[in-house]
């Protein structure tokens, strides 16, 4: 199971000086899992994920991928128009998700808002309508799903491959108090859980309850109760310099969670 990330930013791209060693790119998960090509959420890095498939076989319209989408927020879905194996004939994609993930798609690319209409597109789509706690059989792995609270509803993933098992959870808010109880039972155990951490509990406490986001105790406080081996902390907030991300929420996430790590845009993980 290997984890490639092209985008772990929140809420729209950050380019520039401040983002460079942790990225500006909204979030985009690569997995690749036996011989499978998964995509979970398709923000502005899945526009590099593109280039990189295109050196594959999806340049020759031979390619299958299968997106998971987490839900359907702009920030998670505007790298989409440019993902690039899009407009190969012969690549095929299947899409996990909400009943509106080929309604939003489909209107993010109407003509108005992008010159080429969704259904003008070449490579060929399938939908596949989510349901809270759904289990997905893909040959030898297995992908659970859990229900997030966030504005718009959304959905956590857990993939499980042989003895390892990995949990996506981005684009969520805890409860003020305990834990989310569907997100903990998923969680048990986990290898890696890359969690929402966009928050503070100061930044979180000064008007931004109720936005649907995490906080970095959160993470924690939920990797410490599920066992799980690595938190990787993510969907790091669009005001967050790589300097305050390391001084101000993984120095002191570490010091309660010492296999906390942060996100970064390029980094590629084995699990």
């Amino acid at each position: 199971m290997l984890i490639k990330y092209y985008g772990v930013r929140g809420s729209l791209p950050t380019p520039g000086k401040t983002t460079v060693k942790y990225g500006g790119n909204t979030t985009c998960i690569s997995l690749e899992i036996d011989e499978y090509q998964l995509i979970v959420d398709g923000g502005s890095g899945l526009r590099i994920l593109g280039n990189d498939l295109m050196k594959t076989v999806f340049s020759k319209g031979q390619g299958k991928a299968i997106f998971f989408w987490s839900h359907l927020h702009w920030d998670h879905i505007m790298g989409f128009p440019f993902f690039i194996p899009n407009f190969i004939p012969g690549n095929a994609f299947v899409h996990y998700g909400s009943e509106k993930v080929e309604t939003i798609l489909k209107r993010q690319q109407d003509g108005i808002t992008f010159p080429v209409e969704f259904d003008k597109m070449p490579s060929q789509h399938t939908f596949k309508v989510l349901k809270p706690d759904s289990v997905i059989k893909l040959g030898k792995i297995s992908i659970t799903t859990a229900p997030l609270q966030h504005p718009g509803g959304g959905y956590a993933y857990k993939f499980m491959y042989q003895d390892k098992s990995l949990v996506i959870a981005n684009d969520f808010e805890q409860p003020e108090q305990g834990l989310d109880p569907g997100l903990l039972k998923l969680c048990q155990g986990a290898d890696i859980l890359i969690h929402d951490a966009q928050y503070t509990n100061e930044e979180y406490s000064k008007g931004r309850k109720g936005w649907g986001h995490s906080t970095w105790q959160k993470a924690v406080e939920l990797a410490k109760v599920s066992k799980i081996k690595k938190l990787h902390l993510f969907h790091h907030d669009q005001l967050h310099a790589d300097s305050f991300l390391e001084q101000k929420i993984l120095l002191p996430a570490r010091k309660q969670f010492t296999r906390t790590y942060l996100a970064r845009e390029g980094w590629k993980v084995k699990v």
